[in-house]
């Protein structure tokens, strides 16, 4: 199991104040490592680093936003203050809209895919960067069921998915001569606050038909698969894009 213990590590957690980044972040922390969950707001910002430090773990106090290379260096650079090093990026800052794609305005199309893709290149950037020249890293973005599969007046959210999943791919190539390994998590269908009232519709519905689990996930179950991408346990796995979905991407016919 000590495959597995994050001890020593240093993560940083950029978009780790809510949702699946903020549980990524203090799974990550209850798996040993070190860990600075940043984002906008610098209420949630405290809030996460008190879990993080009632783990038993250090951290730092850091608002950052994707948007701006200048605020993810300020972060990277007080990292390095403070633990000398980043051993694991994840990239889970990300945003969605629903709306019929005729309808989209260019400024709604721009933000999705500024937040999702170029925010997730920046951070990759920033921090790839230190960690080429330490020979060492771990990389960890979010993809997304539409990565691969076309859903529903989202084209923007599935535009800017498919390009992390290629971004993905791409630095794992770049960057695995330099030691650096770049992997991604792409969620199923999980029951947040967010989309409490979509899941309970009739669209749901048709998730859970085609999950052959036959139930929505549990954010927390999200939890293992980064442990297993940020852990000694991944040393030989880079470019790949690790579904935890109930078996939705497998499925076809399910009855």
């Amino acid at each position: 199991m000590n495959l597995f213990d994050l001890t020593g590590r240093a993560a940083v957690v950029v978009g780790g104040t809510s949702g699946i980044g903020r549980t990524l972040a203090l799974g990550l922390a209850d798996a040993g490592a070190d860990v600075v969950a940043t984002g906008r707001r610098t209420a949630l910002v405290d809030e996460v680093a008190s879990e993080i430090e009632a783990r038993g773990r250090r951290t730092v106090r850091v608002t950052a936003d994707v948007g701006d290379t200048r605020e993810l260096e300020r972060l990277r650079d007080r990292c390095l203050e403070e633990f000398g090093k980043v051993d694991i990026l994840v990239c889970a800052a990300g945003v969605t809209q629903k709306v019929p794609t005729l309808e989209m305005s260019d400024a709604d199309w721009t933000r999705i895919i500024e937040t999702n893709l170029t925010g997730t290149l920046r951070s990759c950037q920033v921090f790839g960067r230190e960690m080429i020249k330490r020979q060492a890293g771990r990389v960890i973005t979010i993809a997304s069921l539409t990565s691969f599969l076309g859903m529903f007046q989202v084209a923007a959210y599935a535009a800017s998915k498919s390009g992390v999943a290629g971004l993905t791919r791409s630095l794992a190539v770049e960057w695995a001569p330099h030691g650096v390994s770049v992997n991604a998590i792409l969620p199923g269908v999980f029951k947040t606050d967010l989309n409490r009232a979509l899941l309970e519709s009739p669209r749901g519905q048709e998730f859970l038909m085609r999950t052959p689990m036959r139930r929505f996930g549990r954010i927390d179950e999200l939890v293992g698969a980064a442990v297993y991408l940020a852990s000694d346990a991944s040393s030989f796995v880079t470019g790949h894009l690790l579904a935890v979905d109930g078996g939705f991407l497998a499925s076809g016919v399910n009855q």
